[in-house]
């Protein structure tokens, strides 16, 4: 018994030595910083919408291929149990079990069936599986069986005395193990025993599976046994050798049939059907840890691993599988090709090679150590250019036939089967068979520049390619000694990672602004407009083109994916195929990228950890659906925290509440398909932004107004076969409701109104005071007129007063004058001696010098020079005689006495005595004058 530990023991580490050196399938991991939750994760499940949950210390994870979230149990206890079962979330924890169900907001949302069945658990009684069958789902702690009836919500207890470890379902039955008994099954809500074999009483069961028709066990260290006709026999498989060294704790039957263990100290172990080791995982090749808590297939047969620390995703149907060089023994992978079914890999370290239908290590050819840069097959023989020279390789032995350093090429002269070109550091080198074997012959004389890519365009004229100086064309002698001429191509622009191939006839020159053909009747590189859709200015990254003569394909390489040229089968265009890689996931070198045929359609694709292998039959383009999975909104004081919008109505945001944020995501778990999201918002955005791998977006201060929200993603290079959208409209703000219109309406008719009015009363006084201007005005004017005319009136008044006054002073003058005369005439009379004879003449004379009608002549003309004067008088001093108003009639013409003395036909001296007495009878004093007195009446 212990010689066979100990061979099994060595068989393991061979066998463990061995896988080291595989291909794996892509593993995603997770660590606990990245799901934010604890170490430990115990059970794992997926709904309809592919989301992961992940059942942990911490509380439930939910995954939904963009990010994780966390939710906590109302007792904040481990879960340890988790089954998804139609729309609903089981998990099983602390004295608890019950269901999450998703809200409107797209929130998860727990209720304790626990509480609600008034289940009294056991003293630390906790539920570590759930299995759904038919209409009743099982809970199972360590004690105890609860069936719950969906249907009439009731539940049953099956009890034990003894640790119940697992429950398992197979074939639409429900097994258990109890301790120390054996295994049984549940009928009809009882345990009926099935096997008390003492293989199954004393080793623990990790699970129990359907194998053509019987029951196979698996044990935790004893490995598989079948019962058959009630009788226990090991399951005789090649894995048992490892089964037997390592403790399984967990396990799963994938769809295939084939299964993955999941082992407490050493990863998970990929068996076939067939009991066959199709691969070891551990720590040491990819796992983020190697104690295995639980195993879960999701629907697009991706492993779940929960682990004891992380959770990792392994995508073990994937088109690529990995070799990483991990402690770095072998380097970056320049160059690869299959010969005589062994696998040579050239890289910055040397050469290496491993058989191809055997699990072993790449080994190491000695002499090769130094960068190599291809490896071709000419003449049957595979040559291998290096930094050292050229060697021909044969098995694990290396011929060095040229020294000369840097052999980054070489290529046989067409129509020469005995010479073969190589392009070295320092120009072009002719290798040359002799006697069966190839040797060193000469360099090309006059070509001194490193000829990585060269081309012969015919027997005597070589292009040559230098990404810093351009594209030569170089003509040779016959002989292939030397170079006849050299002359640069004008057409080609020169650029780091630029590159130059023959591709089925044609010569095709790439750099950043595409690939161009050269023509030889215009003598020129011409851009090729069909395989310059390989990529774009955006997404350039080297200009290498690879012919892959074997799988007839034309390779490039981009920013977000390697493309393969191949042609119509109907017609010589070429079709691109595209394989999304992205530069940052292949991890290549910048002009250095390599890829190489092997077999059934699949590639070898170096990198700088070592290389991807790609199954072009397993590359499917899926559509993927796009969704939204929270909405939420709030001002910039409360962040974007708890308050979420309902996903099935449309969203109605206050004002204030113009930030939005919407959450989406595509449920796709493998590691080299990247997801890209696209969107748009109508109402202010209608342009599709560019494509990004944020699966989120914020918008903030929205102004208010209706709009859609859309989204669609890019799975690789397939677009989703949805567009997810969300309406919602913003508010008006308060001061813009429909309510506040109203009262603005309102306001705005009343201040309409208000200045209306005002305007009326400041326009009517307006007109008022203009009116009131104008009658001023007016009558300004006609007082005016009236003064002019009053002016006139005056004006001729005072001529007619002065004529008056004048013809007065006249008729005044000429009453004196006349009287002076009569009176002159009376004396000169009086002294006649005839007396008698003049007495008639002198009675006459004094008739004519007391003649009344003079006087009233004189009064007349007086009155209508001053018509008031005599009135005045009158009034005043009523005792005046009418001889008295003539005399102030006289003194108001301003007469001197002796003046006035003809007039009144009396001396001056009687004059001077009238007017004495006149004075008295005006009662007039001493010193008041007599004519300022009367000229001032």
């Amino acid at each position: 018994m212990k010689q066979f530990k100990i061979f099994c023991f060595y068989v393991f580490l061979l066998v463990s030595v061995t896988l080291l050196a595989q291909e794996r399938p892509p593993i995603q991991t997770y660590s606990p910083n990245e799901y934010g939750a604890e170490n430990q994760n115990w059970g794992i499940s997926q709904s309809k919408d592919k989301y992961i949950y992940v059942a942990n210390n911490k509380g439930l994870l939910e995954y939904n291929g963009a990010r994780w979230k966390l939710y906590s149990l109302p007792n904040q206890t481990i879960v340890r149990s988790v089954k998804v079962i139609d729309d609903l979330i089981y998990t099983g924890c602390y004295r608890d079990f019950g269901f999450w169900k998703r809200n409107n907001f797209g929130v998860l949302t727990y209720v304790s069936l626990a509480k609600k069945l008034n289940i009294s658990f056991l003293e630390d009684e906790e539920v570590w599986n759930i299995i759904s069958i038919d209409n009743f789902i099982v809970f199972q702690t360590l004690n105890r069986i609860y069936l719950y009836n969906k249907g009439t919500e009731t539940y049953t207890i099956i009890d034990s005395d003894t640790t119940i470890n697992k429950i398992f379902k197979v074939n639409q039955g429900v097994y258990f193990q109890k301790a120390k008994y054996g295994v049984y099954e549940i009928h009809n809500g009882k345990p009926r025993l099935v096997s008390d074999d003492p293989i199954l009483k004393t080793n623990l069961l990790v699970n129990i599976f359907n194998l053509n028709g019987d029951i196979l066990f698996e044990t935790e260290d004893n490995g598989f046994y079948i019962l058959k006709n009630n009788a226990l026999v090991r399951w005789e498989i090649p894995a048992n050798n490892i089964l037997l060294n390592d403790r399984i704790y967990c396990s799963t039957q994938l769809k295939d049939q084939s299964f993955v263990l999941g082992s407490i100290s050493n990863g998970i172990l990929l068996i076939s059907a067939d009991g066959k080791v199709n691969s070891q995982i551990n720590q040491n090749n990819g796992l983020s840890n190697n104690t295995v808590l639980s195993v879960f297939e999701d629907f697009d047969n991706n492993i779940w691993l929960g682990l004891e620390y992380g959770i990792n995703c392994i995508n073990i149907k994937s088109p690529f599988k990995i070799y990483n060089d991990e402690k770095g023994k072998i380097g970056s992978v320049n160059t690869s090709i299959l010969y005589n079914n062994k696998l040579y890999i050239g890289t910055n370290q040397g050469l290496f090679y491993k058989d191809v239908d055997k699990d072993s290590t790449f080994k190491f050819i000695k002499g090769t150590q130094g960068a190599t840069w291809c490896l071709t097959i000419i003449d049957q023989k595979l040559f291998c250019g290096h930094n050292s020279g050229t060697f021909i390789i044969n098995g694990d032995k290396a011929r060095l036939i040229s020294d000369v350093l840097g052999t980054w090429d070489i290529k046989p002269i067409r129509g020469h089967t005995n010479l073969l070109m190589q392009g070295n550091y320092n120009g072009l080198y002719i290798l040359e068979k002799k006697n069966g074997n190839w040797h060193f012959r000469n360099k090309l004389d006059g070509f001194d520049i490193s000829s990585r890519y060269y081309e012969m365009l015919n027997e005597t004229e070589v292009f040559v390619s230098h990404e810093y100086k351009g594209v030569f064309r170089v003509k040779l002698n016959t002989d292939y000694t030397k170079v006849l001429s050299v002359s640069k191509d004008s057409s080609a622009h020169k650029g780091t990672t630029t590159s130059l191939i023959k591709y089925k006839d044609d010569f095709l020159y790439t750099e950043q602004d595409g690939v161009f053909k050269y023509s030889s009747e215009r003598n020129r590189f011409i851009k090729d407009s069909i395989l310059s859709q390989l990529f774009n200015e955006q997404t350039y990254t080297s200009g290498r083109l690879i012919n892959d003569i074997k799988g007839n394909k034309l390779w490039s390489f981009s920013l977000h994916q390697i493309s393969y040229v191949t042609s119509s089968k109907l017609s010589n265009i070429p079709k691109i195929n595209n394989i999304s890689l992205p530069r940052s996931i292949r991890r290549d070198v910048s002009g250095f990228e390599n890829i190489s045929y092997l077999y059934n359609n699949k590639y070898l694709y170096g990198n700088s950890s070592g290389y991807i292998l790609i199954d072009l039959d397993k590359l499917h383009n899926e559509s993927h659906a796009v969704k939204i999975n929270s909405i939420s909104n709030s001002n910039f004081k409360s962040g974007f925290k708890s308050n979420y919008l309902d996903r099935s109505a449309k969203g109605d945001l206050q004002n204030n509440q113009n930030n939005i944020e919407f959450h989406y995501s595509v449920p796709e778990f493998n590691k080299y398909l990247v997801t890209e999201y696209q969107y748009k918002l109508e109402g202010i955005y209608n342009q599709w932004s560019n494509w990004s791998p944020k699966p989120s977006e914020v918008f903030e201060n929205l102004p208010y107004g209706d709009y859609t929200f859309l989204v669609r993603a890019r799975v690789g290079n397939t677009l989703s076969s949805n567009t997810e959208s969300y309406s919602f409209k913003v508010e008006r703000p308060w001061l813009l409701s429909n309510k506040m219109i109203a009262v603005y309406i309102i306001l705005f008719l009343l201040l309409s109104l208000v200045i209306h009015n005002m305007y009326k009363r400041y326009y009517r006084k307006q007109r008022e005071k203009l009116l009131y201007k104008t009658q001023k005005e007016l009558e300004l004017k006609e007082l005016e007129n009236k003064q002019q005319l009053m002016r006139f009136n005056n004006e001729k008044l005072k001529q007619d007063i002065e004529n008056k006054n004048r013809e007065l002073g006249i008729s005044t003058m000429s009453l004196i004058k006349k009287n002076e005369f009569l009176n002159n005439l009376k004396t000169e009379l009086k002294k006649a001696d005839d007396i008698k004879k003049i007495r008639r003449i002198v009675k006459i004379i004094d008739k004519n010098l007391n003649n009344t009608d003079d006087w009233n002549l004189f009064e007349e003309a007086f009155n209508n020079v001053d018509k008031d004067f005599l009135r005045k008088v009158k009034s005043e001093h009523p005792t005046l005689t009418s001889n008295d108003l003539r005399l102030c009639a006289y003194l108001r013409l301003n007469l001197s006495s002796k003046e006035i003395a003809p007039l009144l036909n009396i001396s001056t001296r009687s004059v001077e005595v009238k007017r004495y007495r006149l004075r008295k009878k005006m009662g007039l004093s001493h010193e008041s004058g007599l004519t300022d007195y009367i000229l001032n009446i």
